[in-house]
């Protein structure tokens, strides 16, 4: 069996353990959602640029309320998630054009949850060959835009909701 390590996940995995008060409740309370990337805020959730992303484009979908497990959220703020993410979906194919998506949330610091006391859900777009070997081997992830270029090419898909 072969292993691939990618070091650079610990100093974000431990950084937001350390970090004080919950990451995605502080970001909710403030105001200033262009300086904080926040594109939309609806009922129940926002969906806000992810600032480690994977890839240019990755979006995630967090409740206002502070719970760990999708099963405890109520069925309006579930509900709303999901149109949230079907709208999020079509506003990075819309704008980025990718070959696929990867859809979905890490429930639990052992299935990978970076911040595992508030669940989220992640919307990223894909294109072939788009994974390599830099970010494991280099540490270095490569991305062609900066993040304030993404929240702007987004943001025009949110403003009409």
């Amino acid at each position: 069996m072969d292993y691939l390590w990618s070091p650079w996940r610990y100093q974000y995995v431990s950084n937001s353990q350390q970090s004080e008060g919950c990451i995605f409740c502080s970001l909710h309370e403030e105001k200033n959602d262009e300086a904080r990337y926040i594109l939309h805020r609806g009922s129940f959730n926002y969906v806000v640029l992810n600032i480690f992303p994977y890839t240019s484009g990755h979006l995630l979908i967090i409740p206002f309320e502070h719970i760990a497990l999708l099963n405890d959220a109520s069925k309006e703020s579930s509900d709303e998630m999901m149109d949230l993410t079907k709208q999020t979906q079509l506003a990075i194919e819309q704008e980025y054009h990718p070959h696929g998506f990867n859809i979905g949330m890490n429930l639990g610091r052992a299935a990978g949850a970076g911040v595992a006391e508030h669940f989220h859900m992640h919307v990223l777009p894909r294109w072939y060959g788009d994974i390599n070997f830099t970010t494991t081997v280099g540490e270095t992830r490569v991305l062609p835009e900066a993040l304030e270029t993404t929240y702007q090419r987004l943001k025009k898909y949110f403003d009409r909701s």
